[in-house]
């Protein structure tokens, strides 16, 4: 066991699906050389060689399309989008190709694509780089779209996502990059629980958020905060996207009559809309308040300076909590 940054434990997962299947390969741009913008897959390459991590040309539509034919061909490539906000030149082939495959050939041909999106804010970065752009993926038949919110959830769920036979969009919380926690090498992906369920991360009784990716760190300082006031809060973190694991979200608010959504990405046809409706459809007599929604604004990103006014805090969360309790 040994205390290890998020970045590190995706590195480490990569490494590791690298030596147990030689079809695996990486590819994006920067990422090798280099070892990409945030040190990723530093030393990959070295130890792999240029043949299975390729620096690629500044191209994410034919990185993608690549992926496609090589995915075709048996391989398993584990595609690296720079920034989230360069993923959108490829969207075409994510959606229409990535996505459709599988379907389209009767399991014939299957796409065993892993692509992986630092993704959000919260790092001081211009403009087209903190991004959330999970909903648009999420919406897309055909996809798996995951996101771990500490190093250990990494390291597994990145190894579990190239083993998938599906495409798997893996979505990386770059401002949690440094964030450490001890990982064991030595799990083993097959007995280890699935990337597609998601866990409780903070038993409660009061009231339940449920949260992903960045927010889950948020999330579980709100509720040390709301413990003092003697508010229980129970935290979930989804851990999947799509599927989106509702029964354990429900088997939650059945206790707690109450829930709160959290996500960067804004509010508005959001993650969290989805989420509301299917806990009032599932457990509408248990529920003692509405729904509620925290998130980000329906606008822009907005410049770096005032990304803090944007992205949910600890005190937008304990609001959420407020007004839910209110009822």
């Amino acid at each position: 066991m040994a205390a290890t940054t998020m970045a590190k434990a995706i590195n480490a997962g990569l490494r590791k699906a690298l030596e147990n299947d030689p079809k695996v390969l990486l590819m994006g741009e920067d990422i090798g050389k280099l070892g990409g913008v945030f040190r990723v897959t530093d030393g990959l390459q070295k130890d792999f060689g240029e043949a299975r991590v390729i620096d690629s040309p500044l191209a994410e539509s034919g990185i993608v399309g690549t992926a496609v034919g090589l995915a075709m061909r048996g391989f398993r490539p584990v595609v690296e989008i720079q920034f989230d906000g360069f993923v959108f030149p490829a969207f075409d082939q994510i959606v229409t190709q990535v996505a459709k495959h599988n379907a389209r050939s009767a399991g014939r041909t299957p796409m065993p694509i892993t692509i992986r999106i630092p993704y959000g804010g919260g790092i001081g970065a211009v403009e087209h780089h903190s991004e959330s752009p999970e909903a648009y993926f999420a919406h897309t038949a055909g996809l798996r779209v995951i996101s771990p919110s500490n190093p250990l959830d990494a390291f597994v769920m990145v190894q579990q996502a190239i083993a998938c036979p599906d495409p798997v969009i893996f979505f990386e919380p770059k401002r949690r990059y440094w964030d450490k926690a001890d990982i064991d090498e030595s799990i083993d992906i097959a007995s280890a629980p699935s990337p597609f369920q998601a866990r409780v991360v903070r038993p409660g009784s009061s009231i339940t958020v449920a949260c992903y990716g960045p927010m889950v760190r948020t999330v579980l300082e709100a509720a040390t905060a709301a413990a003092a006031d003697g508010t229980d809060i129970e935290v979930i973190d989804l851990r999947t996207i799509s599927p989106l694991d509702v029964e354990t979200v429900a088997a939650s608010v059945r206790r707690t009559g109450r829930l709160v959504v959290v996500h960067e990405a804004p509010v508005f046809l959001g993650l969290g809309a989805e989420l509301a409706a299917r806990i009032t459809e599932q457990c509408f007599y248990s529920l003692e308040a509405p729904v509620i929604r925290v998130g980000g604004y329906h606008t822009p990103y907005p410049p770096s300076r005032l990304e803090e006014d944007y992205l949910p805090d600890l005190d937008r969360v304990l609001d959420g909590v407020d007004r839910a309790l209110a009822f």
